[in-house]
């Protein structure tokens, strides 16, 4: 369990004067979680996650995993971290540089080559293997990156804008590798700007902004109140008919309504009766997100 209690961080400059990059954050993560993180620039996202590693400290409150520390716990256990931003020595070959960073991880020397060869393998970087790091593309590097920080089954995994740079086979990939990487006794943080990327894969998300949690949003389709909103509807067949079964529904392209509804009942009532008389509904997805209303009216409530 990883445990925010009453976290903040100042910074000072050397003149003295103060800014606030986190405050008042309180949040408790369970085991067998994925968190996601999202927040405009500047919202203390990076400062957050800088205190769970073990980075910084709070100026205020206090960081705890399994009841430890946070940097008791990282110096102890260890967590599997992608950077935003990685930095690798551009002369190293890529297989080169996952064999130091197991080593310096105290992946047992025994070990190192079947991990290494095993993660080069998942990542799809067997063609890539021996280019050095200046030679690779952004999202090979990526992938690198992400290589990296699971070279240990750490029972924490934290990554930074995982999806940065990756195509969108690669960006499917990456969903079914935290679709596996997910056990009941694991914790896994992905802190993105892509809010589609954790409307898929984060149980829970957290808003930031101004450095301060804005709102805990559940990504499930479950809580009545998230599932009011607008939906688009594209039609095979039967485009004369939505109107009548969604009165207030706007035409927003070749074959396609916005039915704007209060409840999920609402929604599936007016799909029955278009059904029923006959249409063909191709699709119903629903305009923005959960996710992504949520941040809006989270992050509009503080601008």
């Amino acid at each position: 369990m990883i445990e925010f209690r009453n976290v903040g961080k100042t910074y000072k400059s050397l003149l003295g004067s103060a800014v606030k990059a986190v405050e008042e954050f309180s949040l408790v993560i369970a085991e067998g979680e994925v968190l996601g993180i999202a927040g405009p620039n500047g919202a203390g996202k990076s400062t957050l996650i800088a205190m769970l590693l073990g980075y910084l400290r709070p100026t205020t409150g206090t960081v705890d995993i399994d009841g430890m520390p946070a940097r008791a716990y990282v110096e102890a256990h260890g967590i599997g971290y992608l950077s935003e931003l990685i930095g690798i020595n551009p002369k190293w070959r890529a297989d080169t540089a996952l064999v130091r960073y197991a080593t310096l991880a105290g992946v047992p020397e025994a070990d190192l080559a079947r991990t290494v060869d095993g993660l080069i393998e998942r990542l799809g970087l067997g063609e890539h293997r021996k280019k050095k790091i200046k030679a690779l593309s952004k999202g090979n590097l990526q992938r690198l990156g992400l290589a990296q920080a699971l070279l240990r089954e750490e029972k924490i995994l934290v990554l930074d804008e995982p999806t940065h740079g990756l195509d969108p086979l690669w960006t499917q990939k990456f969903r079914d590798i935290v679709g596996e990487l997910r056990r009941p006794d694991r914790i896994i943080l992905i802190a993105s700007h892509n809010l589609d990327e954790l409307q898929r894969l984060a149980d829970r998300v957290v808003i930031m902004d101004r450095g301060r949690l804005q709102r805990v949003v559940s990504t499930g389709y479950d809580e009545a109140p998230q599932s009011a909103g607008t939906y688009r509807l594209s039609m095979a067949s039967g485009h004369d008919l939505v109107v009548e079964c969604f009165p207030g529904a706007i035409a927003a392209g070749r074959g396609e309504f916005d039915v704007t509804i209060s409840e999920l009942a609402e929604l599936n009532r007016g799909l029955a009766e278009l059904i029923g008389r006959g249409a063909l509904v191709a699709s119903v997805v629903p305009a923005r997100s959960v996710l992504e209303q949520q941040f809006r009216e989270a992050v509009g409530e503080t601008r």
